[in-house]
């Protein structure tokens, strides 16, 4: 007698029926994904929450001290200081080439030469 009987699965209700809709298999596969999501919905959202409130938690007395230092922000001041550095007289220069190259780029290179030898 064998140490593990050995049960066939071609008998089985089971195995008929996934023998004429193969497509049957996945099913259980689906339904178990689809669920697990669904219930770790909560989880999930719990998570997101905490992470929130930890986030947007602030004390008062750090809420009073950030707005105690906070510069006043002119927008009309930031574009006539941009417009002031805009204003500088400048010209763009062209640096001068090393000889043998072209004014617009590299050259290309030439493939070897293959002499009949």
């Amino acid at each position: 007698m064998p140490a593990f009987p050995s049960y066939s699965l071609r008998s089985s209700p089971i195995h008929r029926v996934l023998k004429k809709h193969p497509s049957l298999f996945g099913v259980p596969f689906l339904l178990i994904i689809v669920g697990a999501s669904f219930g770790m919905q909560s989880f999930t959202q719990t998570r997101y929450d905490l992470h929130d409130q930890k986030v947007s938690q602030i004390t008062r007395e750090q809420e009073l001290g950030l707005s105690k230092d906070r510069k006043k922000f002119d927008i009309r001041e930031e574009y006539f200081k941009l417009s002031a550095a805009k204003d500088q007289e400048w010209e763009p220069k062209r640096i001068a080439r090393p000889k043998g190259l072209p004014e617009w780029g590299v050259p290309p290179e030439e493939p070897p030469s293959q002499n009949g030898s």
